[in-house]
């Protein structure tokens, strides 16, 4: 290709685009270097460390890179209990699991669940975390956290519409639209916003308190809620999914105590 400017070749502009894959490294867990513990040290020592620190199991390890095996409460308890004694760790472990820190998430997942963790092995070949059955569950919450919050908000906001406005009306609030608009439900949150930000209409859902204040919070939400769809739920801002927290339990109050009756 021609420049047609300069006459040389035309320089071709790439995009870069992130990595469409949740790879386990995204995890925090994932790239927080675990306690290990060397193979002869002493199972008092392992059983000590993971008590104080709430952990169910140790890496046996010699080094950054070199893995020997898994001491765990389980690991060391089931031993016992048939009559297996040892002093030290390498006598009461068992064979870790491990994966590649570019591993999918969801392929992940089975092998968490089934092992109850497994150490993160990253590209310079060291052991870069381990991720737990508790970290997998903290981080679905997350993820899933925005998206609960805002189809909580949604219905609340459905049931104070409710049937106070006729078709024509809800047509007109989303006038900009090409979508059929037949009842509440084919509402987008810009909708609900300019439905309810006319004092006129703002009297029809009989909701005793401050309408600017309500719609300018519920616009808020609408923003967040376009930042969610259209970017990476774990990213969003503290300070964002607080907004959605105090909104849902502020709509949640409100059915509480009855308003609207």
């Amino acid at each position: 290709m021609i420049n047609p400017v300069l006459g040389g070749p035309a320089r071709l502009e790439t995009t870069v685009f992130a990595d469409p894959t949740f790879r386990i490294s995204k995890l925090a867990a994932a790239n927080r270097k675990p306690t290990s513990i060397k193979p002869n040290e002493t199972v008092e020592h392992a059983i000590t460390i993971m008590l104080a620190s709430d952990f169910s199991q140790l890496p046996v390890m010699t080094s950054a890179r070199d893995v020997k095996g898994i001491v765990s409460l389980s690991s060391i308890g089931s031993r016992l209990a048939v009559g297996k004694k040892g002093r030290h760790v390498n006598e009461l472990m068992d064979r870790h699991h491990e994966i590649r820190s570019d591993t999918s998430l969801f392929q992940a997942i089975p092998r968490i669940v089934q092992h109850q963790y497994v150490l993160i092995r990253g590209s310079s070949n060291r052991i870069t975390g381990i991720v737990t059955a508790t970290d997998l569950s903290l981080q679905f919450q997350q993820l899933a956290e925005p998206f609960l919050l805002l189809g909580e908000i949604e219905n609340h906001v459905r049931r104070l519409i409710g049937d106070n406005f006729s078709p024509e009306e809800l047509r007109n609030a989303a006038r900009h639209s090409e979508r059929a608009i037949n009842d509440v439900s084919d509402l987008t949150f810009g909708d609900y916003v300019r439905l309810l930000e006319k004092e006129r209409r703002w009297k029809k859902i009989n909701l005793a308190v401050d309408r600017k204040e309500f719609c300018t919070r519920l616009d808020k939400v609408r923003e967040i809620r376009n930042d969610v769809m259209h970017f990476d739920p774990d990213s969003i801002p503290p300070k964002d999914l607080e907004h959605l927290r105090y909104f849902a339990n502020f709509l949640q109050r409100l059915r509480t105590i009855g308003i609207p009756s």
